[in-house]
């Protein structure tokens, strides 16, 4: 018989306990923002005592950070995979564009909580400054460091990496965030195929 120790389920009890308070804070931030939630009420959402929701979480910018800090490995993950990224730059630029724009419109809580963050952002900059670090940051370094490879020839791969996010996320934006896809419709295919046009003709 195999025996289950006493320290592994207290340790997967508290994963399941921190997962069930950020389920319940996501809920909460989406639905009052930022300051209207409070830490009784992610206990709430989250069926667990306000005693358990500080024992994982020091306060209320901790909480979010945390959330944010997931969402975005998440994200990440699934755009970049684990691996470095290599291969044809048409095909890999165009790959890579195409998984970040599919999973910012068709994920309906990550534009509302991108609506909860910008709405936040002028009374709560550092929120703001949390996206940007764990979300923006890490997304575009592994685009650099993919464009500064000598055989595309791009002479500025940093700059040329946020050009491509800076036009995927004026695109969400726009389009989801705001509402404004009745008013300046496009297709995606033509915005993708557009950027991924430009950064290889740079590379020629």
């Amino acid at each position: 018989m195999v025996r289950i120790k006493a320290e592994e389920v207290d340790r997967d009890n508290s994963v399941d306990k921190v997962q069930q308070i950020l389920q319940g804070a996501m809920q909460e931030f989406l639905q009052h923002g930022y300051a209207g939630t409070s830490m009784d009420r992610v206990a709430v959402a989250a069926g667990v005592s306000k005693a358990t929701v500080y024992s994982h979480f020091q306060d209320k910018e901790g909480l979010f950070k945390v959330l944010l800090e997931q969402l975005a490995s998440k994200k990440n993950s699934s755009i970049f995979g684990t691996e470095p990224i290599e291969g044809e730059p048409a095909a890999i630029l165009h790959q890579v564009a195409t998984k970040a724009l599919e999973q910012m419109l068709n994920d309906k809580e990550h534009s509302a909580f991108m609506r909860v963050l910008i709405g936040e952002s002028g009374r709560f900059p550092e929120l703001a400054q949390i996206c940007v670090r764990a979300l923006i940051k890490p997304v575009a370094e592994t685009l650099t460091q993919y464009l500064a490879a000598p055989e595309l020839k791009i002479p500025d791969p940093e700059a040329t990496a946020r050009i491509l996010i800076g036009a995927l996320v004026h695109f969400h934006i726009t389009q989801n965030v705001m509402h404004g896809e009745d008013i300046i419709p496009m297709e995606s295919d033509r915005l993708i195929n557009a950027l991924t046009h430009l950064i290889n003709k740079c590379a020629d």
